[in-house]
């Protein structure tokens, strides 16, 4: 408001901003001692004025706001195709807009990420698509959404896998182990889904709609337990399946990111995750502490039993701890 005119009176600050005057006098010694060059004007009409030759930048950070952004814009651009540059050019930007005393933390933390392969990152998604889901979760406009194919190519009528743009009331934008997801409602089917973002080629239309109430209120377990996100197994060295005696919403909850769920009935699912090693993949499946049958393929069968008789030789040494 100081950078978009010449001067304003107290009285006119405080009912602008709906504050009283000694509100706007705090926040006026605050900009101050951030950096920000404002002028007392005397008189009985007087006020304050921004400094001549400096404008305000429309952003204002205390310290800790500085170092936020800084790390923020340094670790988050992993899941947006080409932000990554961006990102760094907007941290320049930032760093020459505010004050000298808030450049400091800005440019003391300078990281190098590395990747961790437990991170299950997904294909990047295009910033386009992003910014057009976005926009129509924003506004409540419906989309038109093609899903690709898990290489990221649409399919044509006549393939296997070809599946009409649907309509969707987008609701949502989540963000969860590694992957955006669009939580939405299908009119047409009558039927909520959860759709992963950079499996879209989603349109805009000018159609609106009305907000709805998420089954069982709960959007992050929504998310968490849809086993049909429309996941694909992250690539790893060695990738196996079983089939488990759990529901699949139960083994949705839990697995990690990059692993695939599979509705088999309501008691059972079939999982398919990777690892490092088959030993691994066999540990992992392990930890859901339920019957594993049909184990897939024959080098998973193998770890299995391998990992069974090494755990039984295991002997307890340490003291008993039992109740």
């Amino acid at each position: 408001m100081l950078g978009s005119r010449r001067r304003w009176a107290l009285r006119e600050l405080a009912a602008a901003l709906e504050v009283s005057e000694r509100t706007v006098r705090r926040d006026v010694e605050t900009l101050r001692q951030l950096g920000y060059p404002v002028h007392t004007v005397h008189g009985p009409d007087g006020g304050y004025r921004l400094g001549a030759r400096h404008t305000l930048p429309p952003l204002v950070f205390d310290h800790d706001q500085a170092l936020a952004v800084a790390v923020a814009l340094q670790t988050a651009p992993t899941t947006v195709l080409g932000l990554g540059d961006d990102a760094a050019r907007a941290l320049v930007t930032l760093e020459q807009a505010v004050p000298a005393g808030l450049r400091a933390p800005m440019e003391s933390v300078r990281l190098t990420r590395l990747r961790n392969h437990w991170e299950f990152l997904a294909p990047p998604i295009d910033a386009a698509a992003l910014t057009t889901v976005g926009a129509a979760v924003r506004h409540r406009r419906v989309l038109l959404a093609e899903t690709l194919r898990p290489d990221g190519s649409r399919s044509a009528p006549g393939d296997d896998d070809f599946r009409p743009a649907r309509r969707v009331e987008p609701q949502h934008l989540v963000v969860w182990a590694g992957r955006w997801y669009l939580v939405g409602y299908d009119p047409d089917d009558r039927q909520w889904r959860v759709l992963r973002v950079d499996r879209l080629h989603p349109r805009a239309t000018t159609q609106g709609f009305s907000p709805r109430e998420l089954p069982g209120g709960d959007l992050a377990h929504y998310v968490m337990s849809s086993h049909d996100r429309g996941d694909t197994p992250a690539a790893w060295r060695c990738t196996g399946s079983a089939r488990l005696a759990l529901p699949a919403e139960v083994v949705a909850r839990w697995a990690p990111g990059g692993s695939v769920v599979e509705h088999l009935d309501e008691g059972h699912c079939r999982l398919t995750l990777g690892a490092w090693s088959w030993a691994g993949v066999a540990g992992l499946l392990a930890t859901f502490d339920t019957e594993l049958t049909d184990p897939r393929p024959r080098q998973l069968v193998q770890a299995c039993r391998r990992l069974a008789r090494r755990w039984a030789t295991l002997t307890d040494t340490g003291p008993d701890t039992s109740p």
